[in-house]
């Protein structure tokens, strides 16, 4: 018998041996509850494998000022609304008390604190018995017929590497580690990146009371409104997000004249004609929540993209110099799906799903994927979506 023709035995051994599921949700954020009730309103009682103690946890670290940027009533989860108390900008901490009233309410099935290692072909074909095995720190792995992974977009920081970094001499601080901006209140701080994480930050850390905030600046971003004459920027991104992108560039750069402000005396060029672009590559518009003013005061400096660090200094792209007390890195998230999934082919070449949402990849029958993009219409309304077309597809099958 070849080494191969073992392991597959081996696999078809084990799948007899543990207990099945019928679905086996990665994850219990947003995504992953939203399935798991999903799947319960269609009388399927998925379990929920996750790392963490507590259910949402990559939004109890999130920093303290952060709210969602959809409103209230456009954000919920299937089968249960965002209390009305909540507000119509759901805080962070609100975020978090509505998922975990949410996995309650539907009584949801969580293993909590397993952190699940790798997915596996079962080996044991695609009628009848699992698909797949779902291998954990948890003891033997777990049969499943499905297997919805849903670990986030966000879930990889994007390590920093410019040359110097191991020998600067100020304080690195990691975007998901920050908080506030209470403890650099009289100091200088660089934060390194234009979305909306690092915005934010450098908006908090303004008004916070650091001394010098820079903002540094590669590409340029669009900044929008959160909502314009009472309706929310979501709308728009509803709207549009079917339409072709080069079309919504093209009315997109028309509009940008009007709609975004135009930060170039304070250091900030304008954004080029691109929003729906970037926003197809991940790179959705940012949201001001406070960066804009921050910026015309001069509490907020936009400064060139970082080159590379010396000692105490920092060297931008235009050949400036700054010496920070800390620098704060905001440049992303990469989804991190490789020890998990990268085996099995369904990966492109930026490391997400080649499918999602109600379609498996080739090849993958029985395995799903939400959550991994980024969508200018809203992230948790298109996780509920996702989840609904989920629970269809999975119950027909």
């Amino acid at each position: 018998m070849s080494p191969a023709q073992a392991l597959r035995r081996t696999l078809r051994d084990v799948a007899k041996d543990t207990a099945a599921e019928q679905v086996v949700v990665v994850g219990a954020g947003p995504g992953g509850l939203a399935v798991a009730a999903a799947l319960r309103e269609r009388g399927v009682d998925a379990l929920v494998l996750e790392q963490a103690d507590r259910v949402g946890q990559s939004w109890r670290g999130h920093y303290d000022r952060l709210h969602l940027h959809t409103p209230r009533g456009w954000s919920h989860l299937p089968g249960y609304r965002i209390p009305r108390r909540f507000g119509r900008w759901v805080s962070r901490d609100d975020v978090v008390r509505y998922l975990e009233e949410y996995a309650a309410h539907h009584r949801l099935r969580t293993r909590l604190g397993t952190t699940v290692r790798r997915v596996e072909r079962s080996g044991a074909g695609p009628t009848g018995g699992s698909r797949w095995l779902v291998h954990t720190t948890e003891g033997e792995p777990v049969a499943a017929r499905h297997v919805v992974v849903a670990t986030g977009y966000n879930h990889t920081p994007v390590e920093p590497s410019w040359p110097g970094l191991d020998g600067f001499e100020g304080e690195l601080v990691l975007a998901r580690d920050y908080r506030n901006g209470r403890r650099w209140a009289g100091r200088d701080v660089l934060v390194v990146g234009t979305g909306n994480t690092g915005t934010e930050i450098a908006t908090d850390l303004a008004e916070h009371g650091a001394a010098r905030v820079w903002l540094a600046v590669r590409t340029p971003p669009h900044i929008l409104s959160r909502t314009r004459l009472g309706v929310p920027a979501q709308a728009t991104g509803i709207a549009v997000r079917r339409l072709p992108p080069a079309f919504v560039d093209r009315v997109g750069g028309v509009l940008s004249g009007i709609q975004e402000p135009d930060l170039t005396e304070y250091g900030l060029p304008r954004a080029g004609k691109d929003l729906y672009s970037r926003v197809l590559e991940g790179r959705i518009p940012v949201q001001d929540v406070g960066v804009v003013g921050a910026i015309r005061a001069g509490r907020v400096e936009p400064v060139a993209a970082v080159e590379s660090f010396a000692g105490p200094e920092v060297t931008l792209a235009d050949g400036a110099r700054l010496t920070p007390d800390a620098v704060v890195v905001a440049t992303g998230y990469r989804a991190g799906l490789e020890p998990l999934v990268g085996h099995l082919g369904v990966l492109d070449g930026r490391g997400l799903p080649t499918a999602h949402g109600a379609q498996s990849p080739q090849g993958a029958p029985g395995l799903w994927f939400t959550g991994f993009t980024n969508p200018i219409s809203g992230m948790l309304r298109e996780l509920r979506i996702d989840a609904e077309r989920i629970a269809r597809a999975v119950t027909r099958g």
